[in-house]
């Protein structure tokens, strides 16, 4: 017998000042088996961090060939996609011929030896990514309840998140 995922439920009061954008979002995530809670929380701070009208989350680790997040245009195009790792440059290379914006948020305490192997192969791609601090990452984690009520405020580079279980400073490194 299979196993099933887990059911989140979000409601977050979001502040991005960078974007003068605020939103109250309400979001329900399953969280597949075989993904941690470090890695479900980087999914929903990839969301808050690229909050817009159309956003959604894609069926993620049960569905290879998609991102985490993604964008649709109202005539269908893709235009934007999120992933949510350590992707194969390849990967990367094929999303940007069908999005018109990839993103890679990179998180784990692998991500340094990651992009240390993977720089070359992604500075001829149009792509951004990121890199959170893997200890805080593992702070935000660690607040994680099957219902959250959280407030994030993001600024610079960095988002506040403050929940009933405690309240923690989310940094991303800029990398290209």
């Amino acid at each position: 017998m299979a196993l099933k995922p887990t059911i989140f439920k979000f409601k977050i009061s979001l502040s991005d000042l960078n974007r003068n954008h605020y939103d109250t979002l309400n979001l329900t995530l399953a969280q597949h088996p075989s993904e941690t809670a470090e890695r479900m929380m980087v999914r929903v701070l990839a969301f808050c961090i690229n909050a817009q009208e159309h956003l959604v989350f894609t069926p993620g680790l049960s569905a290879v060939d998609e991102p985490d997040l993604w964008m649709h245009t109202l005539d269908g195009q893709l235009a934007l996609w999120v992933d949510v790792g350590e992707p194969a440059a390849d990967r990367i290379k094929k999303a940007t011929r069908l999005a018109k914006v990839v993103k890679v948020y990179s998180f784990n305490s692998k991500s340094a030896a990651w992009w240390a192997l993977t720089e070359n192969k992604f500075k001829s791609l149009t792509v951004s990514v990121y890199q959170f601090e893997w200890p805080q990452i593992q702070a935000l984690a660690a607040m994680l309840q099957r219902t959250m009520e959280l407030s994030m405020t993001i600024t610079g580079d960095s988002a506040y998140i403050a929940a009933e279980s405690g309240e923690c400073e989310i940094d991303w490194l800029i990398l290209q």
